[in-house]
């Protein structure tokens, strides 16, 4: 569609507003927080359950022994979330773990990033994390945090972000959006029963984003497909497909100046290290889920799965990184992997065509609800298959010349005359697995959860001419189990136990073993939390944890570089995390939660390592969005948000810290009929003050970046039902 015509589109329907808005249901679009996604009923047919799977198994939110939020999709809509990065902002156990504009991106769970080969997932299935995580077709955000063995096997002790898809349902609606940049977004829901047993739901989404930064513009396509089919009376069959591709210029991370102080003066409209002849990041997905679920009996039901993902990158960036070419660097007494003190810095010419991730998965679970004696067990048992392979062509990735932070024009360079190599397997790995869990009921009041997966890892990693460099076999049983009280019929008290395995890290290319992956570690977690559901709606959370695994970092040595990558020492986390979404009122609507968290390494063998909070997880966060239906006219409603975070370590010594931060966001909507249509107005302002902020501090390949907060930004959209 033409640029210049949905944006007169979009302003002709701003102004039929006044005049033709007429009442509306001032609750049609006030969320339930009791209720997670919306169940079609019909007689004597299966309906699927909606409950959020965890760790622990399919429960509802009060019997969930984990620390669980779920962000349905009257609330995404009404936060207007585009991105990974922008879902992360209301969830304070989520912070960003290197988010580039423009990149996919990848967030923080509980201070652990998060693995994009096992921590992303479509309907409890993986899918490769490393693309545009799309939320046009979702209908609902589960955040799992905490340790996922059981869920997702070997996978970084952080937790799970599910998204799940939307089912089919009789809807046919537009939505339109803008922004302050000038962004242009449309998006087509339809869907329908074409049978009493056969359902569809389309949805497809085209944007044409303007970003903040200068040159990185991009555009994204999307488009998917769900089908329900109640098959006999007993089965059913859920099918999704989704298809996206997207194209944008990445923008850099910053570095610290010399290592050792944050970059004053920054513009955030700035790309550092542009190059006219830079191309814009390719990212081409597919993701496919099946689930088929068979009722043996009203107790007893089968559930079969399988998922296919897959994610195509043609990663092509000048990149800003370190300043081993400039003057202020060449005597080696400021470390080449940071930005010069004044400023300098390197640009690259890096390009990584045709960078191919798979992820295959298939499952196989039996659930039965049974007594033995005065107990009641609710049992699951299954096998699981997990396939994923890297192949990836050599890239290139070679100096061109050397910029500064205050380069109103970046030099022009001349790009490297070098090509990609061809394209090689990189990684092979598969992950098999038997698990089991049993929530056993003892009288009314207590449950007792026990299980665990069996798994066994086959892994080889291959050098980028695609000879064998490790293959990495084991087997380890990943214990869980807890302890549920009810102490009222609205308060659940839990204590659980939960052990994890991830894989070792791949040590960074400027250490003396540069490029080799450490062993696979275990984790363990204990947790106690306690859960109130209000009659209301309300829900009140409240969860206590520790994580701990090995400790990995690059340790200062005698070697020639300096450094070599280790694991030593022991990494804990130790957090209490609050949370409060529901009605407080029948007017008032809040989403909220605060985190407090300590992260640090004991025994590490450095000195100013132990004790101190480790880079890019701030010691406290909070996030808070309230949505109030006004009294005096039916359907308008307002909306406001603040979010913080504390002062985040940037170096491994605490010595340079990103300040902490406030920022608040605000909104209104508005629902009329037209014409016997119902249309749904938003308009939201994140960062109302503009405030400057450092969001991510996170780290990739062993090296620390800086990418600054967004300025504020004005969103709005109108959603049609037709």
């Amino acid at each position: 569609m033409n640029r210049y015509r949905l944006t007169l589109l979009t302003a002709a329907l701003c102004a039929a507003l006044p005049l033709h808005a007429s009442e509306a249901d001032t609750g049609a679009d006030r969320r339930s927080p009791t209720e997670l996604a919306a169940v079609r009923v019909q007689a004597n047919t299966p309906t699927a359950s909606t409950a959020p799977t965890s760790s622990f198994g399919s429960a509802d939110w009060k019997n969930t022994p984990a620390s669980v939020n779920v962000l349905d999709r009257a609330l995404l809509d009404q936060l207007q979330v585009r991105t990974l990065s922008e879902l992360a902002r209301h969830d304070a156990s989520l912070g960003d773990s290197y988010a580039p504009v423009g990149y996919y991106q990848n967030v923080a769970i509980r201070g652990f990033a998060l693995d994009p080969a096992t921590g992303y997932r479509f309907n409890g299935l993986s899918i490769a994390g490393e693309q545009r995580l799309a939320l046009d077709n979702v209908q609902q955000v589960e955040i799992l945090k905490g340790e996922a063995g059981l869920a997702a096997g070997v996978m970084a002790p952080g937790g799970i972000i599910n998204y799940v898809g939307k089912r089919p349902a009789n809807v046919r609606t537009v939505t339109l959006a803008t922004d302050s940049e000038g962004s242009r977004y449309v998006a087509a829901d339809v869907g329908g029963w074409i049978t009493p047993r056969f359902g569809v739901r389309v949805n497809a989404a085209w944007d044409d984003s303007a970003s903040y930064i200068d040159h990185a513009d991009g555009r994204r396509d999307f488009y998917s497909v769900a089908a329900d089919w109640l098959i006999g009376e007993r089965g059913k069959l859920e099918v999704d497909a989704n298809y996206q591709t997207s194209a944008q210029r990445s923008a850099s991370g910053y570095q610290l100046l010399g290592g050792s102080a944050l970059p004053r003066g920054v513009d955030r409209s700035r790309m550092l290290g542009h190059q006219p002849w830079q191309q814009p990041v390719g990212i081409a997905s597919n993701n496919l889920t099946a689930l088929h679920t068979y009722d043996f009996s009203p107790a007893w039901q089968s559930r079969l799965s399988v998922g296919h993902s897959r994610s195509v990158i043609d990663d092509n960036v000048a990149f800003a990184y370190g300043c081993y070419y400039a003057a202020g660097c060449a005597d080696g007494s400021v470390p080449g992997n940071y930005f010069a003190p004044n400023g300098d810095y390197d640009i690259y010419d890096y390009r990584s065509p045709d960078d191919t991730r798979v992820n295959d998965e298939a499952r196989g679970e039996l659930r039965g609800r049974f007594a033995t004696g005065t107990l009641r067990h609710e049992l699951s048992v299954g096998l699981s298959a997990f396939h994923r392979t890297v192949d990836k062509r050599q890239n290139v990735n070679e100096y061109v010349g050397t910029a500064n932070i205050a380069d109103a024009q970046v030099p022009v360079f001349a790009p490297s005359p070098l090509q990609p190599g061809p394209s090689a397997r990189r990684l092979d790995s598969w992950q098999r697995a038997l698990f089991a869990l049993d929530r056993i009921h003892v009288g009314d009041a207590w449950q007792f959860l026990a299980g665990g997966r069996y798994v066994r890892l086959d892994e080889r990693a291959y050098d980028k001419r695609g000879v064998p460099e490790r293959h990495s076999r084991l087997s380890q049983f990943l214990p869980q189990t807890a302890l549920i009280w009810q102490a009222s019929e609205r308060v659940n008290v839990y204590a659980s136990y939960v052990e994890g395995l991830s894989l070792g890290q791949e040590a960074p290319f400027w250490t003396s073993n540069g490029s080799t992956f450490l062993p696979a570690m275990q984790s363990r977690q204990r947790e106690l939390g306690v859960k109130y559901a209000a009659a209301d709606g309300l829900m009140l959370g409240a969860a206590l944890f520790r994580i701990t695994q090995p400790f990995q970092y690059a340790k200062p040595d005698a070697s020639d570089v300096g450094f070599t990558f280790v694991q030593e020492g022991t990494q804990a986390h130790t957090g209490l995390e609050l949370t409060a979404n529901g009605q407080l009122s029948e007017r008032l609507a809040v989403n909220a939660s605060a985190s407090l968290l300590q992260a640090r390494a004991r025994d590490a063998g450095t000195a100013y390592y132990d004790g101190q909070q480790l880079v890019n997880v701030p010691e406290v966060r909070a996030a808070v969005h309230v949505d109030y239906a006004l009294p005096y006219l039916d359907g308008l409603a307002v909306s406001g948000g603040w979010r913080y975070a504390a002062s985040n370590a940037a170096t491994v010594d605490g010595s340079v810290k990103a300040p902490a931060y406030s920022v608040f966001d605000a909104g209104v909507r508005f629902q009329h009929q037209l014409r016997d249509h119902a249309l749904t107005w938003s308009l939201s302002v994140d960062n109302v003050f503009d405030r400057f902020y450092w969001r991510d501090t996170g780290s990739t390949a062993g090296d620390y970046y800086l990418f600054p907060g967004a300025p504020r930004q004005a969103r709005l959209s109108v959603s049609i039902a037709l």
